[in-house]
């Protein structure tokens, strides 16, 4: 069965019952569908035209239920080299593949890149409807996709796919309905998406406020002078570098022990958190036979490589793996300040990576990392204030992604009710 409640087989005892008025209908009885096809790449003068050539990048970036342009336009030359198909405005199309099921109205005339199925409707569908009937049945379509690169619907089993329709009144009642619905969420969404990032900007204009508004963080003398009762001090000086290693992968028996081990998988979660478990762990002879080191509770820890600049301190002791650098702190600083002055210096540790494949921030960089700080019980101060807010953003943030999990979750519960004909 379908997830709109609708049956892709054409057995009629597989079927669910329709609403009253309602048909079984196959797409090629109610629509033609055309596919696309591409121009020879290497011709110039096949490019850069006037015709409107959709491709399913094209429609996966459009974010509307309209379309009227494409990143790239074929000429008249082009059109005629490859004998692709001028659909009109108001036809349906679909990728059908890399992925199946991005979808759209065309607001122009328009031809399409094989990666896609235009649906041109006639007398007995309207083309509303058939985008939100279509967009219904995307995960059935998904199922039925093959082939041995990517996944792909044909055009004959598009043809063959069967749909249940009402009256051309009522599909016109529904998409109506349906439109304006979708219009309500789409507001509804993105004022959640600016919520969850006035929440992420929060934190940050909080650090910035808590860190005078400088970059607390120079690899050089070239930094703003130091606020009033703070200063400027060599990170070294007030803490032990660290770095981390990886235990042998060619030996086993040096993993799935009781010593947690961080690793880039890890840290994206852990970013601006305490680290009390890993995805994976070494033991004894693990950290024996490499350069691994046990690191102790309270070590701050920053990941240096790829994913450059998320920061974690350590809850309980640990090793990493090579892609950290690590600071255990003496007594002239704070932990959790330390790792508030990383973060709060992310965007510059970040400008400071280079490399060809995977952005790194190299040790001689690190070592020479100078650090802006307060006396020790303003550090505390800061960092305990900090943490507050943090805290307090963090549920704020909470509360903002589950909203936007409900708003989400909406258009699939409206195209479940349209098609059971309960809207």
């Amino acid at each position: 069965m379908s997830t709109t409640g609708i049956s892709v087989q054409t057995n009629e005892s597989e079927r669910r019952p329709l609403p009253k008025g309602w048909r079984w209908a196959k797409l090629k009885d109610v629509c033609r569908i055309v596919s696309g096809t591409t121009p020879k790449s290497q011709v110039r003068e096949y490019w850069n035209g006037d015709i409107v050539w959709i491709t399913p990048t094209d429609l996966g970036s459009n974010g509307t239920i309209y379309i009227g342009d494409s990143e790239r336009r074929i000429s008249q030359a082009g059109y005629d080299s490859c004998h692709t198909e001028l659909t009109p405005s108001e036809t349906v199309v679909m990728s059908s593949r890399a992925p199946i099921g991005h979808l759209a109205i065309a607001a122009v005339p328009f031809c399409t890149n094989q990666g896609c199925k235009s649906f041109v409707t006639g007398s007995d569908i309207d083309s509303r409807f058939l985008y939100f009937l279509l967009k219904s049945h995307v995960p059935e379509f998904r199922l039925l996709g093959g082939g041995a690169t990517f996944a792909e619907i044909s055009k004959t089993q598009l043809e063959q796919f069967e749909v249940a329709l009402p009256s051309f009144s009522e599909q016109q009642r529904i998409a109506t309905k349906l439109l304006h619905s979708f219009e309500s969420i789409q507001r509804a969404r993105a004022a959640a998406e600016a919520q969850l990032e006035t929440a992420n900007i929060l934190l940050r204009r909080y650090m910035e406020s808590a860190f005078h508004g400088i970059t607390p963080l120079a690899v050089s003398g070239e930094h703003l002078p130091a606020p009033k009762g703070w200063r400027w001090i060599s990170l070294t000086d007030v803490t032990r570098l660290e770095s981390g290693h990886t235990p042998s992968r060619y030996h086993p028996e040096w993993w799935g022990g009781d010593i947690p081990w961080l690793a880039l998988p890890d840290i994206r979660a852990l970013d601006g958190k305490v680290a009390l478990e890993t995805t994976e762990r070494t033991n004894p002879e693990g950290i024996a036979h490499s350069s691994a080191r046990l690191l102790p509770t309270g070590t701050v820890c920053l990941s240096r490589t790829a994913s450059v600049g998320f920061v974690t301190i350590l809850g309980r002791p640990m090793a990493t793996s090579q892609d950290f650098v690590d600071w255990v702190c003496g007594p002239e600083l704070h932990s959790p300040f330390l790792a508030f002055l990383l973060r709060a210096s992310r965007e510059y540790i970040r400008s400071l990576s280079s490399g060809a494949i995977h952005k790194t921030v190299y040790m001689p960089t690190v070592k020479a990392f100078r650090v802006c700080i307060p006396k020790l019980d303003e550090q505390v101060r800061i960092a305990n204030d900090l943490q507050q807010k943090q805290e307090a953003t963090d549920s704020m943030l909470q509360a903002l992604e589950v909203q936007k999990g409900t708003i989400e979750s909406l258009p699939a519960a409206l195209l479940r009710r349209a098609f059971n004909g309960e809207l």
